[in-house]
This record gives structure tokens, sequence and C-alpha cells, in this order.
């Protein structure tokens, strides 16, 4: 009788196993309204005067460091997120952005969650394949200027984050 039961166990997991496989829906999965501009990007940051010149290269000595882009939760057509998460000015702010012209500014708005500090970021653009990785292929690329009212006044200082998408391998 165990054995019967044993045999007749297995063939219903199996029956089960088949109808886990089944398609639910026709639909293919998409992504997000701006998911040209989303993405984990690697940037240095360089402090730039108003017409975009830079004046220190690296002056912070951080190498690249990780932003983020992504999409919010309401998948908006104009709006996105961007972030260092917590890896330069510990700013996270929703942005306006255009996703035809692929380009994105805000005027001074908090950075942060508590609103004890506020950014201006200027000339955000992000160009498809206009980056190359160090083995020469095509990589998209992120430029923009942040400016924060907290730095020190007597400074005052544009930085400029550039760099390109994520890829996965190491470079």
């Amino acid at each position: 009788m165990k054995k019967y039961f044993k045999f007749a166990m297995m063939a219903l997991a199996i029956g089960f196993g088949f109808t886990a496989c089944d398609v639910e829906t026709d639909e293919e999965p998409g992504g997000t309204n701006v998911q040209n501009l989303a993405g984990h990007w690697l940037v240095t940051v360089d402090i730039v005067d108003q017409s975009g010149t830079v004046l220190y290269e690296d002056p912070y000595g951080m190498g690249e460091i990780d932003v983020f882009t992504y999409n919010t939760t309401a998948n908006d057509t104009d709006k996105m997120w961007i972030s260092d998460m917590g890896n330069f000015w510990q700013f996270t702010m929703k942005i306006p952005c255009d996703v035809n012209t692929m380009t994105f500014s805000c005027p001074e708005m908090d950075y942060d969650a508590e609103g004890t500090g506020k950014a201006i970021i200027t000339n955000g653009k992000v160009l498809l394949g206009a980056a190359k990785n160090l083995h020469g292929m095509p990589n998209d690329s992120i430029v923009f200027d942040i400016s924060f009212n907290d730095d020190n006044p007597a400074y005052g200082y544009i930085y400029r984050m550039s760099g390109q998408k994520y890829t996965g391998f190491y470079e």
C-alpha cells in the first residue's frame, strides 16, 4: 500500500510541476518610461567654474563613485530619481527630465529627506553610445553639474559629475 501511495504522490508532484510552467499571459515585459535615462553610473567628480572649465580634477581623490538614476513609483514620463547613495554628498532627488532630448535638470530643491540642504542640477544629459569602455565597446555616458547650498560658502563650488554606465564587467 505504501508503494502505491508513494507512486501516486510522485505522479501528483510531477503533474503540478508541468502546470507551473504554463504561460499565464501573452504580454511581454516592458521597461519604464525613463529607461533610457536610468542606470547605474560610474562617475568622477570635478570642480568647474561658471563657464564649465574644469578647475580641479577629482579634488577629493575619490576616483569613480556610483550614481544611480531610476524611475519613480508612478512611472512618470517627466520625472526620475537621481542619487549618489551616500557616495559623495548623500543626495537623493526626484528631478524633472525629458526622455525625448535625454536631458535633466532641476531648480534649487531639497536633496535629502530632512530638507536640511538644497541642490541645483544643470546641464544634465545622457548620451547613448557616446562613451567607450576599456575594451573599446560603446557605452552610454552621463554628465551633469550640481551645486549645494550647504557647501563651504567661501567656495560655493559647482561639481561636474561625468562618467559612463556600469557594465558589470571588470574594467
